[in-house]
């Protein structure tokens, strides 16, 4: 059985109380989570029907929270988080083409508008748009030599974010897949 040992650790700083979140298993290797604030104080409440149901908001909170870094790391780059995914979910496939129905399947934010999005890439020359040679109705999209440069960049960008950020070994990020995961299951 795994024992892990999580600390919740406020520091006061001219901006204001921030936490972090310190985990350490049970090889005594220490991580650790950096947020802005505690979830009482983000949302100026303390008031929780129980620690689930503020874990599910703190979820939602730090959702919201790495997006807005990740975004930033996009923007330097002139994409956005949707244009990036396209853009990853093409590279998996790269050299060859996907049709827009399977990118749209692959997509974190299952609700994004594929083709408006693809359109973007395009103006941008990071895809190119093409016709199936089977089925004329399909559009077929692949990354341009441009879009594979940029991605590259963007990765990069996104890596460098994320270190400075999560500060998880990756014992504790296999323990919070391994949660959210568990989590997802009703699904």
């Amino acid at each position: 059985m795994r024992t892990n040992i999580l600390f919740l650790l406020c520091v006061a700083s001219p901006e204001g109380l921030n936490s972090i979140i310190i985990f350490i298993n049970q090889k005594n290797a220490c991580s650790y989570i950096y947020l802005p604030m505690r979830l009482e104080e983000a949302l100026k409440t303390t008031n929780f029907a129980n620690e689930t149901h503020k874990a599910t908001l703190n979820l939602i909170y730090t959702t919201y929270w790495l997006r807005s870094h990740f975004t930033g790391a996009m923007k330097d780059h002139g994409i956005t988080m949707e244009q990036f995914n396209v853009l990853r979910i093409l590279k998996g496939k790269h050299p060859e083409q996907m049709c827009v129905k399977d990118i749209g399947s692959r997509m974190i934010e299952k609700s994004s508008n594929v083709p408006r999005i693809i359109d973007k890439l395009i103006l941008k020359e990071l895809v190119e748009r093409g016709q199936s040679a089977e089925d004329k109705r399909e559009t077929l999209v692949r990354l341009t030599d441009k879009g594979v440069a940029l991605l590259q960049e963007a990765n990069a960008a996104l890596e460098v974010s994320t270190k400075g950020i999560l500060g998880l070994t990756e014992d504790d990020a296999t323990q919070l897949n391994m949660l959210l995961e568990k989590m997802r299951k009703v699904d």
